[in-house]
Order: structure tokens, then sequence, then C-alpha cells
């Protein structure tokens, strides 16, 4: 063993490291006991051969440019090849190698697991990105034939007398109007997973008041048997987008009907504190579990819908991309006494 490695002969033979010195002739003259735990290799089988007769037939071409290159005086750092395992399979080595003469030491480290799980995630992202962009296509095309049913239904209903008929059409199009929101939802899912984000038609004139009243109004209708409480406290116009605005308050709003207990009021209030804007919905029932409140604005978060249930389970993840849209947050707590929803807008 050369001069270089007798001080450090303890580390030679105990790091997990693939440790050795290559001559200019490309054999390697010494190597240590990793070797055989990485590769399976005895150090007189490595030592005997050339070192590109160990490579991968993919790698052998710019390994040995390469070694080509340390030979003119530049070290080597972090250059990755596929060794050859004694069992027939191959390793991927990270190297690390300095030139000292005509020798080169040199070290690496087995990369295998990590190539492996960066391949893994790349595919489960790219798996996720089609499976986005998929839904963002499917989304725009329904929209049409959607469009065109809804348009042809109210004509019949303005020309059709028979009340039984007329109440198909009506189902047809409450139908229709659900259908669309899935839509709307699948819409504005992609193009937040996508990175395009939530879009906004923020306008600096909103009466939010009015906007969140014909809210509750809409919620009512849909949930008859559930009390809703009422509290604005906050100067009127703001700044945002009334429709995105809407869209995050009927979210929450919903939630909390569907979830919470029937025999408890939900509550809406919007007061200002300070420069932000602050709307909370609450609603009494079962606290919501820590593991669940973890994760509770992420897609598809929510339990499995049920015969009650007609959404994906995005209005939670959408009510916070609204939210951050506008440069906010929202917030969740949820114990004993309720579970509250919290969307913070700044004013300025």
């Amino acid at each position: 063993m050369p001069d270089s490695f007798e001080k450090y002969s303890l580390t030679w033979h105990v790091t997990p490291e693939v440790l050795g010195v290559l001559s200019i002739n490309g054999k390697f003259e010494n190597t240590n006991p990793a070797w055989y735990k990485v590769l399976g290799w005895r150090a007189d089988e490595v030592e005997s051969k050339h070192f590109l007769d160990l490579l991968h037939p993919d790698d052998v071409e710019r390994t040995a440019q390469a070694f080509e290159t340390i030979q003119t005086g530049r070290p080597i750092m972090g250059f990755e090849n596929r060794y050859l395992h004694r069992d027939g399979s191959f390793r991927w080595l990270s190297w690390n190698c300095v030139p000292e003469g005509d020798r080169f030491f040199c070290s690496a480290r087995d990369v295998t697991e990590d190539k492996r799980n960066r391949a893994n995630l790349k595919n489960r992202e790219e798996e996720a990105r089609f499976r986005e962009q998929f839904i963002a296509i499917l989304g725009h095309d329904l929209r049409n034939p959607l469009a065109a049913i809804n348009a042809a239904t109210r004509m019949l209903q303005r020309r059709e007398e028979d009340a039984d008929k007329q109440q198909l059409m009506t189902g047809i199009q409450d139908s229709v109007a659900r259908m669309s929101a899935l839509i709307n939802d699948m819409m504005d899912f992609a193009r937040a997973r996508l990175g395009n984000g939530i879009n906004l038609a923020t306008s600096s004139d909103v009466s939010l008041q009015k906007v969140l009243r014909h809210t509750l109004d809409e919620i009512q209708l849909a949930h008859p048997d559930t009390e809703f409480e009422t509290h604005f406290d906050f100067a009127d116009p703001v700044v945002a987008d009334a429709m995105r605005i809407a869209q995050l308050a009927s979210n929450l709003l919903s939630n909390a009907a569907t979830h919470g207990d029937s025999s408890a009021p939900v509550h809406l209030h919007a007061r200002d504190v300070g420069n932000d804007l602050v709307i909370t919905v609450k609603n009494g029932g079962t606290p919501i579990s820590t593991e669940r409140l973890a994760g509770i604005f992420e897609p598809f978060s929510g339990s499995e819908p049920d015969s009650e249930q007609h959404g994906l389970g995005l209005g939670l993840y959408i009510a916070n991309q609204i939210a951050l849209a506008h440069g906010g947050r929202m917030q969740v707590q949820s114990d004993e006494n309720g579970t509250v929803f919290t969307f913070t807008l700044p004013r300025g």
C-alpha cells in the first residue's frame, strides 16, 4: 500500500466508500475491502483487470474520455458510471479522482438507490403532471357539450306545457349546473397544480357585504335545515375578485353545513382587523382529527363522497388557492368548541 494510505489504514479498511489507487496503465494497484462489499469482487480480481473491463458498455466511452482528462492533471469530481457486480447486475458509483504523479487516487460511493429513487420520483411527477393535464383537457372539452345540453333544455322548457316534463327538464338543468360546478373545480385544480395558479379578475370597488350575503342566500337554499348566523363589521369596498371570494365563501359554508352538527348554527363573520379583512366560518360537531387537519387544504383530503356529497374533495384546496392568489392565507382550528376556518385578506 502506498505511503499516502499508511496513516489512514483503519479508514482504508472500514470506510463504506470504494477506494483505489489507479495506475497510468488503467489498472488498480490497490483496492480496499469496500470493493467486495459493494461489488462482490476480491482485490486480486479487480486489480488483474483494466478498469474499463468492469464498466457497463454504455459508460465505457465517456469514462475513457474522463480518464484522458485526469491524465492532463485535472481532477474528476462527482463522475457517475455503472460498475459490474459479481452477480451480473450493475451498480451506479459516483467517483472523485485526484491525480498525483503517475497515479490517480480514487474514491467512490454507491449511488444506485439514490438514482433509483430519483427516477421513481421523476416518474411519479410525470404521471401526476399527465393526470393534471388530462383533467384540464377533459374539463375544457366537456364544457361545450354541457352548454349545448343546457341551452337545448331551456328551449324545450319554454315550449313545453306538460308539468311532468317541465319537472324532468328542471332536474336536467340542476344536474347540468352541478356538472358545471364539478368541471370548474377540475379546471381550477388543474391550473393550480400545473403552476398557472388560480385566475383572478381583481376589482378595486367590490361590495363584499353584498357578495357574501348573496352567497349565503344560495347556500341556504341548498341547506334549508341548517341555521346560519352572520355578523359583518368591515368597510366596503374591497380590492378583490368578487366571484372568487364568493367561491371561497361558498366552499367554506357548504363544507360547514355538510359536515357540522345540524343542531348547531353555522356562523359567517367578517370584520376588519388592523390592515386585514378576516372572514371566518364556524360550525359545531365532532372535532377534525389532527391527522386530517395536517393536510386539510390538500386536494382529495376529505372522506370519500357519500350519497349527500357531490363534489370531488377539492373545495378546501381551491379555497386555499384563492386565498393565496389574493396574497392572503387560510387557517383552520378544530376542537370540542367547533371548527373554524379563517381567511385573512390583506387590505393594503
